[in-house]
């Protein structure tokens, strides 16, 4: 696929930076704020790996987490967490991100938790989980609101992150909820968890507290307003406000429905002038604030002014950067605050999002102003900027994001737009989810539209008939006449012109005229590379190199494979459908110089990535394993060969018609068959099916618990779990893990 200019590859936006600085910088200290070193001390000195802050809102968790992060003389590493987070790969970027900037010598490990199809539970979490078992140094690493994260996709990579966390560094996590990872650590005496009663201040905070807002408590009246609060640090500070506020006595304050604390909060916000209610009920719309946006969105000039204010006078507050530019509310203000919003301006909501919207388009920053354009009723613009968007995260490998928004956008919108629903076709298919490539596929086909798409290409119809001969439903005539289209109508300048010209060039494979795909997939190379189309460049290079070595050109098959690796490191197409064949290519090529070692790598390389390279992309899907049984055959694994032999026939089932290729297959056919020795080394190799439950071995999820996240039977695991066993060569899961990592199964 073509590559979309603007998308994460490029260099980040100035605001892009300043929020990604705020989301890993301490945040600093808050007016109110009861001193929390002792917890800070029994944690450090408690030896455990994992420390977990769990409790409501309103308890402290932020506060004590900055405080230590201020008292460690270790590295810290901070990070923010907020709901745009919760995508595997955008969590291992952050995390990575965060600790690259106290680890000197680290900054390809970001680059390492992203790419095309990257694999965040199977390669960059154990990328990064071996950073942090290798660390030269202790470090302490901060994750704020982990209770953010909701996704099952996420709670497993932090879980085999947390298990990199070596000796003498610890962990520390402040959720809302209940933390997934604990239960095991603190079996095993790794972690220490703080509850809410831990945080729950005594009569000498509530003091403290009243102190800061000049007033003084008996120690009678501090040990009442403790009870009733029942040491609820955010119910002893709006006490302490509304008491100062109205002249009242603390004494009216009562603990009842702390948690949600309406009348708080209400009694507290009456004190306000309308003008800054106002202010505050509509900038909680904002996951993070500055004084331009605040202004944009409230629509009246003054945001400074009131963060200033409110910094300096609330603990609801929250500085998210050393420059006090970007604050957040803290969440159960937030909460109040936007009910009320609600309650007082529901016909305002919408507009507020649409200011957002426009104030974060404007500087460079579409996906956040997506992320509130979804909140609205304006379908046509988010189907646009989705457009838009879609390529380039998924090219960053945050394929949960690219289905959350489909699935906000819902099939109606995309199918008001056809060209998204190529692009969501094309996703689909080069990341092996055959039902729904399937099924967008269709949708295509049925559709019709006559403006010029949001995606770069010329038109709808040169769309669909790419997608379609890359998926070759009908055949090679057919694959044939959608490619010719295609060709005729990207012109040079297109972005999908190399996508044309390589797709082009399989249809000619396809039909046996070598040397015009031969032609093809130079001239789609070339393109490829002035536009870096990590995509096509792979693929053209491989396919020339494999043409090459069936002529016996070996040094010019070098050169090819060589550019095709090359494009494979650049883009993270590890995990990639159009590396497999790359992989392939190097195999042979390694085998021909006689380096048996560097062979059979590049060999696991390309079966651990094959379950992506489906019978929906069946020219790619045949040609590979073809091209990796011969290589097997050769090195004497016979069984590896005759099971991708099987493989092949399965593709077949579902395409049939791939012109020469079926050839191809009978040729190599008659020489497995032929042959009756069992050969020399090898076994059955992981089956595509296998080698996605593997990366779960990792984790600690129970057999029913990996069916439910892979949508199989109970049964089904325990059986392909045993499978693994008896292939790798071993009894445990934390061996097959091992194996597995040894021979690259597994890891980075």
């Amino acid at each position: 696929m073509s590559e979309v200019p603007g998308g994460p590859g490029q260099t980040p936006t100035e605001l892009d930076e300043l929020l990604l600085e705020a989301k890993l910088s301490v945040p600093g200290s808050r007016p109110g704020s009861v001193s929390r070193a002792g917890l800070v001390e029994v944690a450090r000195a408690s030896g455990c790996r994992v420390v977990g802050v769990t409790a409501p809102a309103g308890y402290g968790k932020s506060t004590l987490l900055a405080e230590w992060a201020r008292a460690e003389e270790r590295r810290v590493a901070w990070v923010s967490l907020d709901r745009f987070d919760d995508d595997p790969t955008a969590l291992l970027t952050v995390l990575a991100s965060a600790y690259a900037r106290v680890s000197p010598g680290k900054a390809d490990l970001v680059a390492d938790m992203g790419g095309l199809g990257v694999s965040a539970l199977g390669r960059a979490a154990p990328r990064l989980a071996s950073a942090l078992r290798t660390s030269p140094a202790p470090f302490v690493f901060m994750l704020d609101d982990l209770h953010e994260l909701r996704s099952t996709a996420c709670q497993d990579v932090l879980g085999v992150v947390v298990s990199g966390v070596p000796a003498g560094s610890q962990l520390v996590a402040a959720s809302r909820s209940e933390q997934a990872h604990l239960p095991r650590l603190r079996a095993r005496g790794d972690a220490l968890e703080f509850r809410a009663n831990d945080l729950a201040l005594d009569a000498t905070g509530t003091e403290q507290i009243f102190a800061q807002e000049h007033l003084s408590l008996s120690r009678e009246l501090a040990a009442d307003v403790t009870r009733r609060t029942e040491g609820w640090p955010v119910g002893i500070y709006l006490a302490a406000v509304i008491a100062n506020d109205t002249g009242g006595t603390a004494l009216a304050v009562s603990g009842n429905d702390r948690y949600v604390s309406d009348y708080l909060y209400r009694e507290s916000l009456m004190q306000v002038p309308e003008r800054d209610q106002r202010f505050l009920r509509r900038t909680a719309v904002l996951d993070q604030l500055c004084a331009p946006l605040c202004d944009a969105v409230v629509g009246e000039p003054g945001g400074q002014e009131q963060l200033r204010r409110l910094e300096a006078t609330s603990m609801f507050l929250v500085p998210l950067d050393r420059r006090r530019e970007w604050y957040r509310y803290h969440g159960l203000f937030r909460e109040f605050l936007l009910g009320e919003l609600r309650r007082v301006e529901p016909e305002i909501v919408m507009k507020l999002h649409l200011r957002a919207a426009d104030w974060y388009e404007s500087r460079e920053s579409p996906a956040t102003a997506l992320e509130h354009l979804l909140n609205t009723t304006e379908r046509e613009r988010c189907v646009q900027l989705v457009t838009e968007l879609i390529l380039p995260t998924y090219a960053a490998g945050q394929m949960s994001t690219v289905q959350r928004w489909l699935s906000e956008l819902g099939d109606a919108a995309i199918q008001g737009y056809p060209p998204l629903a190529v692009l969501a076709g094309w996703i689909t298919a080069l990341t092996g989810q055959t039902a729904e490539a399937e099924r967008w596929a269709a949708i295509v086909d049925a559709a019709s539209f006559d403006l010029v798409p949001g995606d770069g290409t010329a038109s709808f119809d040169s769309a669909r008939a790419m997608l379609r001969s890359f998926m070759c439903p009908a055949g090679p005539d057919q694959a044939m006449a959608d490619a010719r289209l295609a060709v005729a109508q990207e012109p040079s300048w297109s972005p999908w012109r190399d996508q044309a010209l390589a797709i082009s060039a399989e249809a000619h494979l396809l039909t046996g005229d070598v040397d015009r795909a031969a032609a093809l997939f130079a001239e789609s190379a070339t393109l490829a590379a002035a536009r870096s189309n990590g995509d096509s460049l792979v693929l053209s290079e491989s396919e020339l190199a494999v043409l090459a070595m069936e002529g016996g050109r070996w040094a010019e098959a070098t050169e090819h494979v060589d550019r095709a690796l090359t494009g494979v490191d650049e883009h993270r197409m590890y995990d990639y459908a159009t590396s497999l064949l790359a992989f392939a290519a190097a195999a042979r090529l390694g085998l021909r110089r006689g380096d048996r070692a560097e062979a059979e790598r590049q060999l696991t390389r390309a079966m651990r990535a094959r379950p992506a390279c489906t019978f929906v992309v069946p020219f790619l899907a045949v040609r590979v394993r073809l091209q990796l049984a011969k290589a097997h055959w050769t090195l004497g694994d016979h069984a590896t060969a005759r099971h991708l032999l099987r493989e092949v026939d399965d593709v077949l089932l579902h395409r049939p018609a791939l012109g020469t290729l079926v050839d191809e297959v009978a040729n190599l056919r008659r020489v497995v068959t032929s042959d009756t020795q069992p050969g020399t080394v090898g076994g059955t190799p992981l089956t595509p099916a296998e080698l996605r439950l593997l990366p779960y071995l990792q984790t600690h999820l129970t057999i029913r618990e990996i069916g439910e996240r892979l949508f199989v039977s109970r049964n089904t695991v325990s059986t392909e779990v045993g499978s693994i066993y008896r292939k790798l060569g071993v009894s445990s899961r934390s061996d097959a893990v091992r194996q597995a990592t040894a021979i690259g199964l597994l890891g980075g």
